[in-house]
């Protein structure tokens, strides 16, 4: 079996990834948001929950099976050591499921794989190609607080402020999305959609 054409895309908090990966659906190019399967997989993998009570002990669950994220907010997200741990055991997983999900796209041209540490996991490097949708800070910054209710702006500031920067993002992509406002988004995905199924054709 010719596997698709394997696109990464990611983006800063608020750049808009979500968006760009609507268009490429009506498309009819296949989307994997790895984010969605991984929160999904921490209640439905039993290898990864058998690891995470492991590491981080029977209260990460609550009783009726479901993940307790007010301890795991206290007790992980907060201490930068122990998120690494969970996201070494969340990783591999999603991978697996990444994989077995991609068997399953016979006859696509080319797939999307969604994900907000694309590159910080190091996973990019498994794909074709990267794509990067990049937006000003300050647009990023609204476009959060108008969609999350519970954020403000010095914790979104904060969020930003831990996730790689876009200069960095920049240098490893092979695709920029602009998503300023001023750039058509629609243009852009399908001046893309084009190349990469001319590419699709040419590997296959």
């Amino acid at each position: 079996m010719i596997k698709p054409l394997q696109i990464g895309i990611t983006g800063g908090i608020g750049a808009g990834k979500s968006t760009v990966c609507k268009i490429f659906n009506v498309l009819g190019i296949p989307t994997y948001d790895a984010d969605s399967r991984a929160k999904a997989l921490m209640t439905t993998d039993g290898i990864l929950m058998e690891g995470i009570k492991k590491e981080f002990g029977t209260l990460s669950f609550k009783t009726s099976g479901e993940l307790n994220r007010e301890y795991l907010a206290t007790e992980v997200f907060s201490d930068e050591q122990k998120l690494k741990k969970l996201n070494s055991l969340v990783h591999p997983r999603v991978g697996l499921d990444y994989e077995n999900w991609l068997k399953e796209q016979i006859g696509a041209p080319y797939v999307l794989k969604e994900a907000a540490l694309l590159i910080e996991s190091g996973s990019y490097k498994t794909l074709d190609y990267l794509l990067l949708v990049t937006a000003p800070e300050h647009e990023r910054i609204e476009r959060v607080l108008a969609r999350d209710k519970h954020r403000n702006r010095e914790q979104v500031k904060e969020i930003i402020k831990n996730q790689l920067s876009e200069t960095e993002k920049i240098t490893l992509a092979d695709f920029i999305i602009n998503n300023d406002g001023n750039h058509s988004l629609l243009e852009q995905v399908l001046k893309l959609h084009d190349q990469f199924l001319r590419t699709s054709k040419r590997e296959q």
